[in-house]
Formats: structure tokens, C-alpha cells, sequence
């Protein structure tokens, strides 16, 4: 028989074992299933009633459980156990304020790690967790009623999220609201929020589904039927009308409004109330005295309100600069980004929801954006299509729509009373067509409009006194300088003043009456080469005639051109044929100073993309920041 014989030596800190002349082999073992073998052995001994050392009593009800699987999952009864507190003696422990049966459930899942939470139990669920610190069940039953919210439950979801202090769930709970306040505003429930609460909703910033002067109407409504006493109803009059966004509405709609509650009600001491409480930013007495020169009707009459605007209500949401789409160091991309001025941060919005595309129609409508047609490369060569997408900012979401009837790509795509016009472009096989067609978003549809007076494509086109103008453009391999303007009553075109430079790939803005070109490039008639045009000119319809405004300080090929408030901004781009002379910074054009500014980049290189402005909800659930690549 063979002795073997083993030497203590020490590595680190630790002394192993190890057979004189050769090491041990050391095998680690871990047990997949240990941790539900503990688990289900705890509540085995809970059930059978063994080691049980601590009682819990809610509701007169007694509860037999460990104090280290206690301890081990809630932060409340690890401090009460194990800190030098009375309980920490007791064997007895009465928990105030937790119900009986909230108390069964989570004992349940302690033991077990499972819980089955419907509407009748989840309360007491919250409220239990709440009350000795299970923050993974407060979590799981906030996200539950997220889940089960609507209509009729939303104001006992709000109150239970400000009850438990849910942050998340609250926010959910409001833009749900806001987002179907005509409909919640119809509903028994709206009667049973606390003032406070309504006070939060008027409040919070979430995009709602009505006008402003309809979330007046909605107010008073509310304030008419509620049953506050005559001081608490001045109070709150007071408080909530402070949140109706005044710069938004004329004195006119508050009449409407009034009336609508009550044809005498412009007379009587709540009307003077609302006036005052509604000065804004116009002075109370005008509004006053306006209404009480008014002759009341004779009968009630419901509230009618207007037709809808570009945009129904600019609550919750912000204005911003959208870049959509275009080519990158890595190829064509299908991306879309949005910018805040006041931020100076790109963020990503979404993507168009095509195959990898470039030289498509954008426009806005309804605060909807529309990118329509354009071409992708399949086998190494370009294809064109006529299909169409439409983005909602506010529901973030997508939908198709009706296909042009002739595909088309390197077209303009406009808006003019209400219905969208694409004009131009290069069509499969025929090269530049004259071809133009108008869509009507009520009818889904395209019908075919009088042609151009001649082919064009890579024009301009912009919207100016409910007429459509289309500058420049290339017929075949001629730089256009025509300008022709459309009169979507009489269906014709007819030619204006030639732009005071040909210009190709261009843009064309609107200010204050009159029309901007920017950007573009011509042939230069000695070399034949590209040269870029480095001025923005300016048109006058009342007098048709163009004129020379300012020089662009940094000339740039294929980049996104687009004008808010009174500023032009000129958005990446390339500033010669060396593709990769890319140009990140943004140079911006003031109007109304005759100035030019610079200092915002785009975080990464980009070039023949296009540019809207599109109101944006202020607070979105994705809010990453594009990271920079240059």
C-alpha cells in the first residue's frame, strides 16, 4: 500500500493542500438549482411550522415566518431585526396600516419568489410592500396598473401613485390622461378628480388631444358641476384658470365659451371671476368689457370648437429642427434626428420604415411628417418607388399611405390647403417629367394636376399666400433659372421672374411674405464644372423682382437648409466634390438682424439629406443623444 503524504503551503493569503512532488487538482462546483433548493426547503419549514421564530399580526391575523427570510428580502424587518430595537427582543410584531391579506400575499412570495396580483388585490399588495420596503413588489404592482390602465380606472391609478409616492406610474397615469382628455373629459370619472389633480393635469407638460380653447371649456365645465363651496370654487377658479395657456385663445372663444355654459353667465360675478383670472396677455378689463357688451343668446348652446390647425395644441410639445435621412461615412441611412435650438442637442427620433433610401419628397402636414417616394440601389442599380409613410410625432408611430401614381424621386414635396403636391422628379426610365400630382389626406388618394410647363427635377419649392412656386431645378443636363408659380384654384402655371442665378439642388423659404433661395450649385460656362451659388437672394411677389440679401460665409454642397422663427440654417453638407471635405458646423442666418451666426455642429458627417421643422413632445420616453463620429 502506497503512503502519500501532502504539505501545507500558503498562496496568498489562503494554505492549500498539495501531494508532496505534484499540485491538486481543484474541480469548483456550483449548483444550478441551490438557490430554489433553499428557497422551497424555507417554506417547506414555514409550512410544516418548524424553526419559526417571529410572529406578525395584521388585522387581528396572525402570520408565522423566519426573521432571516424576513430579513433577506425587506430592508424594513433586516433594520428591525438586527439594530438594537424593542422589536428586535419581541417574538410578537404588529404592523399598523398593512392588511391581512396583503400581508398573506407577500409572506407568499418571500417564500416562494411568485405573486399573483389582480385588481381586487393589488392595493393591498402596494400598500403592504410599501410598508416594510419590498421595492421589487411596489415595482411589480406599479407596472401591473400600468398595464390595466384606462378610462375608468385612471383617477384611482392617480390617486394610488400620489398615495405611494409612484413617480413613473403618476407620469403615465397624466399623459394618458392628457392624451384622451376630450374623451376623459366626457366621462363620469372626470367629475372625481381632486382639484389639486386637475390642477397637475392643466399643469403638467403632455401633448393633449383638443384645442386650447376646448381645454377652457373643459375647465369650467368641471368647475360648474363640482361640488366645492363658494370659497373653495373662487380658489380653485383662481388656480386652475392660471394654468389655461391665454396667449392661445381670443376673447372672441371666451365668449363662445361662456355662453356655452350659460347664456346669462357673461353677465353674473363668475364671469368677472374668469376674465380677471384670464388676463394673459391681454388685460382683464378688455376682456370684460368686450363680453358684457355682448347680447346674450337666448338658449344654451353646446360648444362647437374650430377646425383643427396644423397643430391642435402646442401643450407638451416644442418646436424643433428634424433632419431626415441622407448619406454618412457609413452609406445612406434611413435615420431621423431632431435638434432644439435652445439645446443645441441632436437626438434620435426614429427611422423612416423602408429599405435604405435617398432623394424622397418630405413635407408637413397636421404636424405629421410625410416622406414620400424616392430611390434605392438593389443589384447595384437604382430603383424608384411612389410609397409613402406618415409619422406622428405625438404617438410615435408610423403609417402607410396611397402610392403616387407615378413613382418619382429627386421631386419637392409640398403642403398648400391642406393637401400635399409633388411636383417633378425623375421617373423610372424617363429621366427628368413634368409630371404633377396632388394628395388629399381626408381621401387617401392622388389625382393628377396640370403638368410643369417643362420637365424639371433637383428644383426648389415652397408655399407662399396659398400659392405653390418652383424655382430652377435641371432639365437633362441644363441648370434651370425659371420660375414658375402655381394657382391650385385655376389649375395652371404661369412664369415669373428668372431666379437671378441658375441654381440645381437648392432651397426655397418663406419670411414674412416673400420668398428666400439658399443654397445650390450651377455649371460654370468656361470649365464645365460644378461651382456652388454662396448667396441668398430674395423675391417679392407684389413686385416680381428679385434681390441679392447676403453671401453665405461657408459655400456647401447637399446640405439641409431650413428656416425657423426668423432664422435660416445651414445643416452639414460637403464644401467641395472631395466627399469627405464635410462640413459638421451649422451656420445660421438671422433675417430680421441681417446677420450671420455660427457655433452648433451636427455630431457627425452628413450630406444630401433634408430638413424640416416638426413639433416634438417635450418629454419622450427616448431621449438619447446622438454620439459624435467626427
Amino acid at each position: 500500500m502506497k503512503t502519500v503524504f501532502y504539505v501545507a503551503v500558503m498562496r496568498g493569503k489562503d494554505w492549500i493542500l498539495v501531494e508532496r512532488g505534484r499540485p491538486l487538482n481543484t474541480v469548483t462546483f456550483e449548483s444550478p438549482s441551490h438557490n430554489a433548493t433553499i428557497l422551497s426547503g424555507l417554506n417547506v419549514l414555514r409550512l410544516k411550522g418548524q424553526l419559526l421564530d417571529i410572529t406578525l399580526i395584521a388585522q387581528g391575523q396572525t402570520f408565522h415566518a423566519h426573521k432571516v427570510v424576513l430579513a433577506s428580502c425587506s430592508d424594513y424587518f433586516r433594520a428591525m431585526f438586527t439594530d438594537a430595537m424593542l422589536e428586535s427582543r419581541q417574538s410578537e410584531i404588529c404592523l399598523n396600516g398593512v392588511t391581512a391579506a396583503g400581508m398573506r400575499l407577500l409572506l407568499e412570495y418571500a417564500y416562494t419568489s411568485r405573486l399573483a396580483l389582480n385588481l381586487a388585490n393589488v392595493q393591498d399588495v402596494l400598500s403592504a410592500a410599501s410598508h416594510i420596503q419590498l421595492v421589487a413588489v411596489v415595482e411589480a404592482c406599479s407596472n401591473y396598473l400600468q398595464s390595466q390602465l384606462d378610462l375608468d380606472n385612471c383617477v384611482d391609478i392617480a390617486t394610488i401613485s400620489e398615495t405611494y409616492s409612484l413617480k413613473q406610474l403618476r407620469t403615465v397615469v397624466y399623459r394618458y390622461m392628457c392624451s384622451h382628455l376630450v374623451e376623459f373629459s366626457r366621462s363620469s370619472e372626470f367629475s372625481r378628480l381632486h382639484p389639486a389633480q386637475l390642477e397637475h393635469l392643466l399643469g403638467c407638460d403632455f401633448p393633449v388631444d383638443c384645442p386650447e380653447v376646448e381645454v377652457l371649456d373643459i375647465t369650467l365645465r368641471w368647475l360648474q358641476n363640482s361640488h366645492l363651496d363658494s370659497h373653495s370654487r373662487s380658489i380653485w377658479t383662481s388656480r386652475l384658470l392660471r394654468k389655461i395657456h391665454v396667449a392661445e385663445l381670443s376673447w372672441k372663444e371666451i365668449d363662445t365659451i361662456l355662453k356655452a355654459q350659460d347664456p346669462l353667465l357673461v353677465r353674473n360675478e363668475y364671469s368677472e371671476r374668469i376674465c380677471q383670472n384670464l388676463e394673459g396677455t391681454r388685460s382683464a378689463g378688455s376682456i370684460s368689457n368686450q363680453l358684457a357688451q355682448q347680447q346674450p343668446s337666448q338658449k344654451s348652446q353646446s360648444y362647437i370648437p374650430p377646425s383643427s390647425p396644423s397643430l391642435v395644441n402646442s401643450r407638451g410639445m416644442t418646436m424643433a429642427i428634424v433632419k431626415v435621412g441622407g448619406f454618412g461615412l457609413g452609406g445612406i441611412t434611413n435615420e431621423i434626428t431632431y435638434m432644439q435650438p435652445s439645446t443645441g442637442k441632436w437626438r434620435h427620433l426614429t427611422s423612416i420604415p423602408h429599405v435604405e433610401q435617398c432623394n424622397f419628397g418630405t413635407a408637413v402636414l397636421n404636424n405629421d411628417l410625410y416622406v414620400v417616394g424616392g430611390c434605392f440601389n438593389q443589384s447595384l442599380q437604382e430603383n424608384i418607388h411612389p410609397f409613402g409613410f406618415r409619422y406622428s410625432p405625438i404617438r410615435d408611430s408610423w403609417a402607410t399611405m396611397a402610392p403616387m401614381q407615378r413613382e418619382r424621386c429627386r421631386f419637392s414635396l409640398n403642403v398648400v390647403a391642406g393637401c400635399l403636391y409633388a411636383v417633378g422628379g425623375v421617373s423610372e426610365g424617363d429621366g427628368p417629367v413634368p409630371e404633377c400630382e396632388r394628395y388629399d389626406p381626408d381621401t387617401d388618394s392622388w389625382e393628377k394636376i396640370c403638368p410643369l410647363p417643362g420637365a424639371s427635377t433637383q428644383h426648389a419649392a415652397a408655399t407662399l399666400d396659398g400659392y405653390l412656386y418652383v424655382s430652377g431645378g435641371l432639365d437633362r443636363d441644363i441648370v434651370l433659372s425659371s420660375v414658375k408659380r402655381y394657382d391650385i384654384e385655376k389649375d395652371r402655371w404661369e412664369l415669373l421672374s428668372p431666379l437671378l442665378t441658375p441654381r440645381a439642388d437648392h432651397t426655397m423659404l418663406t419670411y414674412k411674405g416673400r420668398l428666400y433661395v439658399c443654397g445650390g450649385w450651377l455649371d460654370d460656362e468656361i470649365t464645365g464644372n460644378r461651382m456652388l451659388v454662396d448667396r441668398i437672394d430674395c423675391y417679392d411677389p407684389s413686385l416680381d423682382r428679385w434681390t441679392r440679401i447676403t453671401a453665405v460665409p461657408t459655400p456647401r454642397y447637399q446640405a439641409g437648409i431650413v428656416a425657423l422663427d426668423t432664422k435660416i440654417y445651414f445643416i452639414g453638407g460637403y464644401h467641395s466634390d472631395d466627399m469627405f471635405d464635410t462640413a459638421t458646423g451649422i451656420e445660421c442666418y438671422d433675417m430680421s438682424s441681417n446677420s450671420w451666426s455660427s457655433g452648433l455642429k451636427y455630431p457627425q458627417d452628413i450630406w444630401e439629406h433634408t430638413c424640416a421643422t416638426l413639433y416634438i413632445p417635450t418629454c419622450r420616453d427616448d431621449m438619447e443623444v446622438l454620439s459624435s463620429t467626427t
